[in-house]
């Protein structure tokens, strides 16, 4: 008996996967009403009509919901092509069998018993289709995989699923890294050429009123929970545009030794770009000669965080490379060295709050270019010059509503997936404070929002030290650090120099003393409140100092 199913009984986006052959994985995910459930039973009675040997496991989560759903669409989908005479539907036992006897068997993952003692009437298992994946757990998964094993055929599981949340084991396992075994294909309802307006309609009304809803089922973006601090939407939007980095890899280099400084240094000489698909650093754009760059980075805490650093050009404001490694302390203070003299001697603005070594470690091989914060002396209470960036309950809030203004109005400087979808899972909690999902990292959000605040807080390399009051780069603290209309001034003459405008003001009009007396006092308050921010970040800085002392104290007694 010859069959013929003509092309057009199919949706084009799937079409070419039909006859695929070639990876153990079929990933067919996105919104609602795509028709990827009904490509997956259109492939495999193909597959069952025209292949020696096909034998499929149809599961779920629950063993119930078969019957209702991938069992009648498979009925559905014989009779709609007449092939009802070609197979024998059993519904006592959900099976389905062909007449070259190839057959289809129905199980949940709610009895796992049960699915051990599966067996076919020719020869064994060679295909496992998984509807709604999203709703089973990745052991169960593995198991399935396990058991989908033996020699002659191409063993091949077929997932279909909703993309319900960022954090899914089905996104960390087959979209946040790469499985050459694995073809992936996202469709959502304008792929479906036979679906029916008012479908389409009731999709599109979830736009304003679930935006949730709408970004999964409608648009088929990875799902958000929770009330997220960056615009979910440009970002899904952004993502879908992006290719891998231009390179990937690492900085190798040489050592050699100065004498006059008693210290190793990396040979600037030597550095030079090994590629490698494994490799830390990502870059999306090359250094160009005529352009500044700054490095926001993070360095990784307790726990599974990562040390990560953001490169971002100071012209276009593009996010140009990434830095993102589980490596020593010291391994990443070497490649933020490299990395910096790559981009033309960036400036590095580094996190100092866990850890001070990348910054005594740049320091100590005499990198050119770091970020300086003014802070009080504990002992003096002078002002003095630290290196380092220092996230404080005043600077955190700061730098996060800075990079959410750029993903509001520049998602098309954002070049890094990882970033991206980092964004997706930094939410407010409970209290209000955004932070990252739990289960999820901040690394690269919290690098690069540094790296934007310092980006519009310095200037390229002769300019830095004068764009703003709170900044500074190879100055000393009576030096210019802030310079506007060519009038420079420092922190310290910010206040002063409102008294003395004003008061030779009122030494020429008599009705502005009142206003003289009132700009004093919020001159006063203005002192007050920087004095105060100063003396809590030197206690940060003694609260450091003493719990490394302690540290050094505890290593040695051990």
């Amino acid at each position: 008996m010859e069959v013929t199913i003509p092309k057009s009984a199919f949706n084009p986006l799937f079409y070419p996967y039909l006859q695929d052959d070639t990876h153990r994985y079929l990933l067919f995910y996105g919104g609602a009403g795509s028709g990827k459930s009904v490509f997956a039973v259109q492939r495999f009675l193909y597959r069952l009509l025209t292949k020696p040997l096909c034998n499929v496991l149809v599961v779920r989560a629950v063993a119930a919901t078969n019957r209702d759903s991938t069992y009648a669409l498979f009925r559905q989908m014989i009779g709609r092509w007449g092939l009802g005479g070609l197979f024998t539907c059993k519904e006592s036992d959900l099976r389905i069998t062909c007449v070259n006897g190839n057959s289809v068997i129905f199980k949940g993952l709610d009895d796992r018993e049960k699915l051990k003692s599966v067996t076919f009437q020719k020869g064994e298992l060679t295909e496992v289709w998984v509807e709604e994946a999203s709703e089973i757990q990745e052991e169960d998964f593995n198991q399935l995989d396990v058991r989908l094993r033996g020699k002659g055929t191409q063993k091949q599981i077929v997932l279909t699923f909703n993309p319900v949340s960022v954090l899914h084991w089905l996104k960390l396992r087959f979209f946040d890294r790469e499985d050459p075994r694995a073809a992936v294909l996202k469709s959502t309802y304008k792929d479906n050429r036979f679906l029916d307006q008012d479908y389409k309609q009731t999709l599109e009304s979830y736009k304003d009123t679930d935006p949730y809803y709408y970004a999964v089922y409608c648009l088929g973006q990875w799902g958000v929970l929770g009330q997220t601090i960056f615009d979910a939407q440009k970002v899904n939007g952004r993502l879908a545009m992006l290719d891998g980095p231009v390179k990937q890899g690492e900085f190798v280099f040489s050592t050699r030794y100065n004498g006059e400084i008693n210290q190793v240094l990396v040979d600037d000489g030597s550095i030079r770009w090994v590629e490698n698909t494994g490799g830390p650093i990502r870059i999306y754009q090359e250094p160009l000669p005529d352009k500044s760059y700054v490095i926001g980075a993070d360095t990784a805490g307790e726990g599974s965080d990562f040390n990560v650093g953001q490169v971002i050009c100071y012209q276009s404001g593009s996010q140009v490379c990434t830095i993102r490694g589980q490596m020593d302390e010291d391994l990443f203070a070497k490649q933020l060295y490299c990395l910096g003299m790559y981009y033309n001697k960036a400036l590095v603005s580094i996190e100092a709050n866990f850890s001070s070594y990348p910054i005594r470690e740049l320091e100590r091989l005499r990198y050119p270019r770091q970020y300086v914060r003014q802070v009080e002396d504990s002992f003096t209470h002078r002002m003095r010059q630290s290196y380092g960036f220092k996230t404080s309950s005043v600077t955190r809030p700061l730098v996060i509503a800075g990079l959410v203004e750029v993903v509001r109005e520049h998602p098309d400087w954002l070049n890094d997936k990882t970033t991206l979808n980092e964004m997706l899972t930094f939410v407010r909690n409970e209290s209000g404070r955004p932070e990252a999902q739990q289960g999820a990292h901040d690394d690269c959000v919290m690098a690069l929002a540094i790296g934007y605040f310092t980006r519009a807080r310095t200037g390229p390399p002769g300019q830095e030290e004068c764009s703003s009051p709170f900044v500074s780069v190879g100055k000393s603290p009576r030096q210019c650090i802030w310079k506007k209309g060519g009038f420079a001034v420092n922190e310290w003459t910010v206040v002063t120099s409102l008294s003395v405008v004003v008061g030779l003001a009122a030494a020429v009009a008599g009705p502005l003393v009142k206003l003289n007396g009132t700009i004093s006092r919020l001159s006063a308050i203005l002192e007050h409140v920087l004095a105060q921010l100063d003396k809590l970040e030197g206690e940060d800085e003694k609260l450091r100092a003493r719990g490394e002392a302690i540290e050094r104290h505890l290593g040695s007694r051990i």
